[in-house]
């Protein structure tokens, strides 16, 4: 029988046989096929109105990173005197790392310990807890319900419980809540995106983190520059009180010489000396004061500007599935499962017999 079937050519007539016979068999099941088809566009609009709103925030900004252009000669004349004005934190911050920074396990927990615009008194890690509606099922658990992630509180002090959900609400909003990226590489624009089902935490918090990331990125960013002009503003008030004392002795010991006999010229060394200093320190005075104008021009070079080009303004935009797609989609997927149900079963059938 087996031999017969393998030998046995399969034509087009054949083909059309089995078809008809096929579409046959699916009219006898034609009723079940529109329940099950009724049933699944049910569970697609229903799906669809119980399904809450998210709501999408979105900012971009553009960066200039402050590069040292028309400085490279003075800035290397000062580099002789065994100053560094910065310029290696660049690469560091380039946009792709600065994109991971945003998703950085540190400026998102600290995002979410800083105070809401709406209410000083709850931070967006609450606001968050919140909006999952953790608190209601919390409230059967004492280890949990009392729980507190009140703004500013020092994260190093935290107990295992708060560490705990810290870290679920950080893997939440980086993973799912939140996106970063760079549409042109080209272009220096990077987009941040949160999408929660609360409006006021997708907006403030896209915002307080944009501002946070921006913030740690300047600061890093010119911090060598800083530095160097705070050891160079001491170093010159330093030798400015040396002077300041060097031209004092000159004037006591010139008081102390006063109607001298001009042969007694050993009485006028500590005059000469003190005014050796003078000058010695007046020199040391107006270097420092020249590369203390060029730390300050470096540093200015170095911290770099971030422009925001668009914020995220009320009423964000919202993504839901439509009542009418959501039962289109019910009704296709539950007659594709139905069918597939029924192929397998006449399938089954038929290799049995």
């Amino acid at each position: 029988m087996s031999e017969q079937i393998t030998n046995k050519k399969f034509t087009i007539k054949d083909a059309f046989l089995a078809c008809t016979e096929w579409y046959r068999y699916f009219l006898t099941r034609w009723i079940l096929i529109v329940i099950v088809g009724l049933l699944g566009a049910a569970l697609g609009f229903g799906y669809a109105y119980m399904q809450k709103p998210v709501y999408k925030a979105s900012l971009s900004f553009a960066i200039d990173s402050g590069e040292q252009d028309g400085l490279g000669g003075a800035l290397s004349l000062a580099s002789q005197f065994g100053f560094d004005f910065g310029g290696s934190a660049g690469g560091m911050f380039a946009s792709a790392n600065l994109m991971e920074l945003f998703k950085s396990r540190r400026m998102v927990e600290q995002t979410l310990l800083m105070p809401s615009k709406t209410n000083a008194a709850v931070s967006y890690a609450e606001m968050f807890i919140q909006g999952q509606q953790w608190r209601a099922r919390w409230a059967e658990k004492p280890e949990l319900k009392s729980l507190q992630f009140l703004p500013g509180s020092d994260r190093s002090k935290y107990t295992r419980a708060q560490d705990s959900v810290m870290g679920v609400i950080y893997s939440m909003v980086s993973k799912t809540n939140l996106n970063v990226f760079q549409k042109d590489k080209k272009v220096d624009i990077i987009t941040i995106e949160t999408k929660s089902g609360d409006e006021n935490f997708a907006k403030e918090f896209t915002e307080a983190l944009a501002q946070h990331v921006s913030d740690f990125y300047i600061d890093t960013k010119n911090k060598k520059a800083r530095i160097n002009m705070a050891i160079l503003e001491r170093q010159r008030d330093s030798v400015r009180s040396a002077l300041n004392s060097a031209i004092t002795g000159v004037a006591a010991a010139t008081d102390n010489t006063f109607g001298l006999n001009p042969a007694l010229n050993v009485q006028r060394t500590p005059a000469t000396k003190r005014q050796v200093d003078v000058e010695y320190n007046a020199a040391i005075l107006t270097e420092l004061i020249k590369q203390t104008e060029l730390a300050k021009l470096a540093l200015q070079k170095e911290t770099p500007l971030i422009e925001v080009i668009d914020k995220p303004v009320l009423p964000l935009p919202k993504e839901k599935l439509g009542k009418l797609m959501g039962l289109i989609i019910g009704g296709i997927l539950g007659g594709i499962i139905i069918l597939g149900i029924l192929i397998v079963r006449r399938l089954y059938k038929l290799w049995l017999t």
